[in-house]
């Protein structure tokens, strides 16, 4: 999808997948990204973000805009809308009680302490083995990348929004030695309180921009504006794929 290759997958697979990779490759950092319609817009103006994406190890499709996009270019129905918001509460609790550990890294200072205390209390069958705030300076990668590998965590959760987390995880990859570098968005906003999940029946029926827009008002230019630059972007993209075939 505009030069970006997603995975068609499951949640139960993903799940399985996820455990396999903490299982079979515990010293080796994987990278797990999410893209949704801002994510590929960013993509599609920066060619070496799109690149970036495209070296993950596994790239989910994450909202409406992407299922969307993968009906009108290719005609394929994906068999689920795989994003970290819901699919790290999944891994908790499903994996919980193995002996797993993770480390949280992102936002300010304020709020990722409460989605740590909201995490451990939520999540009591894994080990929270550490967390830092996202407003890293030149000289503190090193620091942080070292803080991170000495804790043992199995996973590590970044949130530090599109298109820094996914550039900061890929810069660092051969470094780490975290088996899941997940790149979470705005989940730590959601456990620190900063914002509320839009009802389910709101996910169903594809609208739960809407409903974060009302509470993120200063993501307007975002939706409105990113939204439709989106699906000119998908029209574009069809039509020089049909002429391609001529």
């Amino acid at each position: 999808m505009l030069g970006v290759r997603v995975r068609d997958i499951t949640m139960e697979e993903v799940l399985e997948l996820l455990e396999r990779v903490i299982q079979e490759h515990p010293n080796r950092a994987h990278s797990i990204f999410f893209v949704n319609t801002h994510t590929l817009n960013t993509a599609a103006t920066d060619p070496e973000y799109r690149v970036l994406l495209s070296r993950a190890d596994h790239v989910f499709g994450d909202g409406t805009g992407v299922r969307w996009a993968a009906r009108f270019l290719h005609g394929v129905k994906l068999r689920d809308n795989i994003n970290g918001t819901d699919l790290v509460p999944r891994l908790f609790r499903d994996l919980g009680g193995k002996g797993y550990r993770y480390f949280m890294l992102g936002n300010t200072t304020e709020r990722i302490e409460l989605a740590a205390d909201y995490a451990r209390t939520h999540f009591p069958g894994w080990t929270l083995a550490g967390y830092h705030h996202g407003f890293l300076q030149l000289g503190d990668h090193t620091r942080i990348v070292r803080q991170i590998n000495d804790s043992h965590a199995h996973m590590l959760l970044v949130g530090m929004g599109n298109p820094k987390q996914e550039q900061w995880i890929s810069q660092h990859l051969s470094e780490l030695r975290v088996p899941l570098c997940l790149g979470v968005g705005g989940l730590f906003d959601y456990w620190a309180g900063e914002i509320e999940r839009a009802p389910a029946w709101v996910r169903r029926c594809g609208s739960e921009w809407v409903y974060l827009l009302l509470q993120q008002p200063h993501k307007a230019r975002r939706y409105l504006l990113g939204n439709p630059l989106f699906l000119i972007r998908l029209a574009k993209s069809k039509w020089l794929d049909v002429e391609a075939t001529r």
